[in-house]
């Protein structure tokens, strides 16, 4: 037994073993050489040539298989030094699909990477194409697209070691009700996704109102949704949650309404409130803001201080800033118009009737309200 290990001994510190270990082990260094002057020189030409073109694509391509691409180098540098070595055997079954799992790993790395850009693929699709992805597809596309991508890379590897997938996945057939059960919340979640897919009541980018939250669509998953509030808060809001409650999309108004009393004095003579009303209706008509299908101005009911006419209209525009403006705009050229026919706002007050005394008539006391 000694004699063997000094057998195996003297091979090892032989001359022409440390030649062989050394000539291998600098080929394993030459291939880490290679890797730092791709990635210096090589590399960083490609990305300079891809940018002249401005095709995202291939930027993407480049940006994603980057890392693998240095690891690659390593893996290369391992196949080839083993290759070299005497001692070993690089046509070793093991050793083989070790390299080629790794290789298929390297792969999946950077279609995975590839496809967290995707969304950017499918809006450039939409764009240049007459093939129209909604955009709340876009994210659970790209989500899927890199489960497919994974899904595939592992049944491959396994099917390299000799495991049979079909055995794994009637494993996981039996496993599936026992999951869901535990799982049944994240099911609800998911279904609750593909409710908002369907039925589109929102999209990435929308101002939505729900009892539980109001803000701007940032993100959709098969799990949850992303709400940025106006206070520059993210909200997390399960899909189960917000596909059973009513949901407000500002975002798909095509006008917004306007409507409040205006309430006059009861010594307002006829004539002038049938004069103001007039020019009320014809300013709103020819306003170009409002929209002119719907224009309501009407002298609707008595009230205990005075009379109010009715405005029911709606603006052009559904942005929030720009309606305020509006808003103020039209409430200044009410109030000139007003002004032109000497016409006055009631404001709240009340009178007292006394009987007097001295002469049994009546005297009026008014008093407004504080």
């Amino acid at each position: 037994m000694n004699s063997k290990w000094k057998e195996i001994w003297d091979t090892f510190i032989s001359i022409e073993h440390l030649k062989d270990l050394g000539i291998a082990i600098g080929i394993f260094l030459l291939f880490l050489i290679f890797r730092k002057l791709f990635t210096k020189y090589i590399f960083a030409l490609l990305k300079r040539l891809v940018k002249r073109t401005r095709i995202n694509l291939f930027s993407n391509i480049l940006i994603s298989f980057e890392k693998p691409v240095q690891w690659l180098f390593i893996v290369l540098g391992i196949l080839a030094a083993v290759t070299y070595y005497p001692y070993l055997d690089p046509d070793n079954e093991l050793f083989r699909d070790v390299i080629k799992a790794l290789i298929i790993i390297l792969l999946t790395w950077g279609l995975v990477q590839l496809s967290s850009t995707s969304s950017e693929i499918f809006r450039s699709i939409n764009n240049r194409t007459s093939i129209k992805i909604d955009e709340i597809l876009i994210p659970l596309l790209s989500r899927a697209l890199q489960f497919v991508i994974i899904a595939i890379s592992i049944s491959i590897v396994l099917g390299l070691f000799g495991y049979r997938i079909d055995g794994l996945v009637a494993g996981f057939g039996l496993g599936g009700l026992a999951i869901s059960l535990a799982a049944k919340d994240a099911l609800a979640n998911m279904f609750g996704g593909i409710v908002i897919i369907s039925e589109k009541p929102f999209t990435i980018g929308d101002w939505i109102l729900t009892p539980s939250v109001e803000g701007t669509v940032e993100d959709i998953t098969f799990r949850s949704t992303k709400i940025r509030t106006f206070a520059q808060a993210v909200v997390t809001l399960p899909n189960a949650t917000l596909a059973n409650e009513p949901i407000t999309n500002w975002s798909k108004m095509g006008k917004r309404q306007i409507s409040f009393y205006l309430r006059l004095t009861y010594d307002t003579p006829r004539e002038k409130m049938e004069v103001v009303i007039s020019r009320i209706r014809e300013l709103l008509r020819n306003h170009p803001e409002i929209h002119p299908e719907t224009i309501m101005v009407n002298f609707e009911k008595y009230m205990d201080n005075g009379v109010d006419i009715f405005l029911y209209f709606f603006t052009k525009t559904t942005n929030w800033e720009k309606y305020l403006h509006v808003r103020e705009d039209i409430n200044f050229k009410i109030l000139e118009i007003l002004e032109q026919e000497q016409v006055y706002i009631a404001i709240p007050s009340r009178k007292l009737y006394v009987n007097s005394e001295g002469d049994n008539q009546f005297g009026i006391i008014q008093e407004k309200d504080r």
